[in-house]
């Protein structure tokens, strides 16, 4: 799945499949300007920073089970996003520090180290990493990505994919090749 943030005419939080396909809102009221999305890979929740409601809060995968994990003024000036552990890590863009919020206990709120410029952050841990296992996109024995000529995009599942083309180039109709 891919998970993503939207605040044009309507605030929401999505997610769809990774061809774009199955395109769901999750949440949709009382979202402003949502601007950092972060994934609990494990218990399957997704964390926003909400900048005009100076917030932080979570939802499952499926949009249920909504909380505010921390609210203030402090969120104001925040943007990137990171989970690990029990902790959200985020970037601070006035004071230019990392802070660290505990995520079951937002007022717990760190200051960690001090960088200039930072306006994203990312956590890179072994345990956060899926295991690899085979999908419809591993390349043939021609070295097609999933068969398909130009770009494979995996869909409802890792056994299911959908073809796509380059720009200029149009699908063939065995969906596969591009013209």
């Amino acid at each position: 799945k891919l998970f993503f943030t939207d605040y044009g005419n309507a605030a929401k939080v999505e997610r769809c499949d990774m061809d774009g396909t199955n395109r769901t809102w999750i949440v949709d009221s009382k979202i402003e300007q949502p601007t950092a999305l972060a994934l609990d890979l494990i218990n399957k929740y997704v964390y926003w920073l909400d900048i005009y409601l100076e917030s932080v809060e979570v939802v499952d995968y499926q949009g249920r089970r909504r909380q505010t994990i921390t609210k203030g003024r402090q969120m104001r000036h925040l943007c990137g996003l990171a989970v690990f552990e029990n902790y959200l890590y985020t970037v601070n863009s006035d004071s230019l520090s990392i802070l660290r919020i505990h995520r079951y206990n937002g007022t717990d709120v760190q200051a960690l180290a001090r960088l200039d410029n930072a306006k994203e952050i990312r956590v890179y841990q072994r345990r956060t990493q899926a295991a690899v296992r085979s999908h419809a996109c591993e390349p043939d024995p021609s070295g097609a990505p999933g068969g398909c000529s130009h770009i494979c995009l995996l869909s409802s599942s890792h056994k299911a994919r959908t073809c796509r083309c380059r720009t200029g180039f149009i699908l063939g109709s065995d969906g596969r090749s591009c013209k």
